[in-house]
């Protein structure tokens, strides 16, 4: 499975947004993964102080993945490309490149995002 952006900061957190049913699947599945557009996102609303962290990104990154064993899918060029092959149903660039790694790679995604289904992903909330 892959966290949607959101989905990782909620499980950084421990904010209830995440189910339980989620957070479980999280806690058993052999792999999680989270997309390298993710530290993107993350460390621009933190320069831009909409979103306040302990420590500076790329540390609190770092802490995030070695403590939960995520692992990091790198946006290569065939993720890239993908994402701009996608149907127009979602405009977000960054969910886009999660998008097209979770089909690329067969994964379900955790998100509160439900656009994420018409890309005939599996959803977990």
């Amino acid at each position: 499975m892959i966290l949607d952006t959101c989905a990782l900061l909620w499980l950084a957190s421990g904010d209830k947004k995440l189910s339980r049913p989620a957070l479980k699947r999280i806690n058993e599945a052999p792999a999680v993964y989270v997309s390298a557009i993710s530290g993107f996102e993350i460390a621009t609303k933190a320069a831009k102080a909409k979103l306040k962290l302990p420590c500076p990104p790329q540390e609190w990154f770092d802490n995030i993945i070695e403590h939960h064993g995520l692992t990091v899918l790198p946006l290569d060029l065939n993720v890239c490309i993908a994402a701009v092959q996608l149907p127009p149903i979602h405009n977000d660039p960054c969910d886009r490149f999660i998008i097209a790694a979770a089909k690329m790679n067969d994964l379900a995604v955790v998100t509160a995002d439900e656009r994420f289904e018409a890309y005939g992903l599996t959803v977990l909330i």
